[in-house]
C-alpha cells in the first residue's frame, strides 16, 4: 500500500454556524440553562473530519490557557457537517442538549462526563423543552 503524502490529505475546514448558534440559544433559554453563558459559547461547523462516530463535540479553553491569554471560560460546539447536518431536526436537537449537558454549572473550562450526561437525561430535557 502506497504511504498517503500530505498533499493527499484533506484538511479540516471551519466556519461559524449561525444557525447551530441560533438552535442552541433556543435550548439554553427554553432549558433554564442559565449557567451557560451564550456569549461565551461559540458554534463551529467543520467539514473533511475523520470522525467515524462522532456527530458533534464540545471543546472548552483550558484553565491554563484561561490563565495564559487572561480571560475566562470559553466554549465551542463543534458540528460535523458531514454527520450532524444529515440528522433530523429532532436528532440535531438531542444532539445539541447533549453537547450543552457536558458544561459545568461552574462554567469553569471543564467537563461533565458522560456518566452523567447520557441518552436518559438527554431525552428529560428534550421532554421539558417540547
Amino acid at each position: 500500500m502506497p504511504a498517503i503524502s500530505k498533499k493527499d490529505k484533506k484538511m479540516i475546514s471551519y466556519e461559524d454556524a449561525p444557525d447551530i448558534k441560533e438552535k442552541v440559544d433556543g435550548i439554553i433559554s427554553a432549558a433554564g440553562l442559565t449557567h451557560i453563558k451564550n456569549e461565551f459559547l461559540i458554534c463551529i461547523r467543520s467539514r473533511g473530519s475523520g470522525a467515524r462516530r462522532v456527530l458533534a463535540r464540545c471543546h472548552a479553553l483550558p484553565r491554563i490557557m484561561q490563565k495564559a491569554l487572561n480571560t475566562g471560560a470559553r466554549y465551542v460546539i463543534e458540528v460535523i457537517s458531514e454527520k450532524f447536518d444529515r440528522l433530523s431536526e429532532e436528532q440535531q436537537m438531542k444532539t445539541l442538549i447533549h453537547e450543552l449537558m457536558h458544561i459545568p454549572k461552574s462554567f469553569g473550562g471543564g467537563f461533565i462526563h458522560h456518566n452523567i450526561v447520557n441518552s436518559q437525561t438527554v431525552n428529560k430535557i428534550w421532554k421539558e423543552i417540547q
